[in-house]
């Protein structure tokens, strides 16, 4: 009875861990919504000065679109994994920059090292209920702000890529 059982729990291991995989290889949608645009236009955004002052819904989709088992990016100002090189065990692959939310969307700025350093800007539709990407991109450097981040993504200067995230 037990190589059944173990069948049974490798058959749910793979197909929890397939489920985990997909997530964090989920891509954002190509070209900006009109309800998006119309919303980083018209609504007020205030400063996220950390990754903790995101919704949770926000920082669990960040979560499952990174593909690890934690949130595994720094914090503004913190030292994360600039190169691809073995030089920096343990830290980030990813450091927030700057982020702003509404009532209802978030945008986070960040950067990503490695072999193909870049940086990069998301765009999430958030309620108590769900939290969607709507829209993602890389991005040219020296946004400083959230304001910035947003004139960038509605005058199309941040480009959508399938470039991992």
């Amino acid at each position: 009875m037990i190589v059944p059982v173990t069948r049974f729990l490798s058959a749910v291991g793979v197909s929890v861990w397939s489920v985990v995989i997909a997530a964090g290889q989920a891509a954002p949608p190509a070209t900006l919504s009109n309800e998006a645009r119309a919303q980083l236009q018209n609504n007020r955004f205030d400063v996220v000065t950390s990754l903790r002052g995101f919704p949770l819904g926000v920082r669990d989709a960040l979560t499952a679109l990174f593909g690890g088992g934690n949130l595994d990016i720094a914090e503004p100002g913190a030292p994360f994994r600039q190169s691809g090189g073995a030089g920096t065990p343990g830290l980030p692959p990813r450091r927030m920059i700057n982020g702003t939310c509404s009532n209802e969307w978030c945008v986070l700025y960040y950067e990503r090292g490695g072999t193909s350093p870049a940086r990069k800007v998301l765009l999430f539709h958030w309620t108590p209920t769900a939290t969607r990407l709507e829209f993602g991109g890389t991005a040219p450097a020296g946004l400083a702000t959230g304001d910035d981040v947003r004139k960038a993504v509605l005058s199309g200067a941040i480009k959508a890529s399938s470039e991992p995230y």
